[in-house]
């Protein structure tokens, strides 16, 4: 009689944690995030518009007719040094982004002649289409 008892508590003790453990929604404890679905989305919008701005700056840098003139000198395209650049990752594209605004700072300034402009721009075709070989 004492043991069917002890057997019937446990019995009741498992059948109540099972319901209770199904029960409760298993959302319930996946909706508490790290980092929250509007900050992930404020992040990646912030991500994208950083990206759009560097692509516009190497596309500015490479739009200019001494950048033209360079792509001539190493037999490159043009548009296929444009869509290239879209390829490249963000950490790239930014690190390019800023080698080209520091030179077309420096171009404005006087501290760099045309011919010192046109070197950079020939390694700047260079290191893309290092980087396109290295990534495909």
């Amino acid at each position: 009689m004492m043991i069917s008892w002890v057997w019937q508590s446990i019995r009741v003790f498992t059948a109540c944690g099972l319901v209770t453990m199904f029960a409760l929604p298993q959302n319930l404890t996946a909706q508490v995030h790290v980092v929250s679905p509007a900050e992930l989305q404020k992040q990646t919008l912030a991500a994208s518009r950083e990206r759009q701005r560097n692509l516009e700056i190497v596309t500015r840098f490479l739009s200019s007719p001494l950048a033209e003139k360079a792509m001539r000198i190493v037999h490159t395209d043009g548009r296929q040094v444009k869509t290239a650049i879209s390829n490249l990752s963000d950490q790239d594209l930014a690190r390019l982004a800023q080698r080209a605004q520091k030179a077309q700072a420096d171009f404005a300034a006087g501290n760099l002649s045309d011919r010192e402009l046109l070197v950079i721009l020939i390694a700047v075709l260079v290191l893309v289409v290092i980087i396109l070989a290295a990534t495909h």
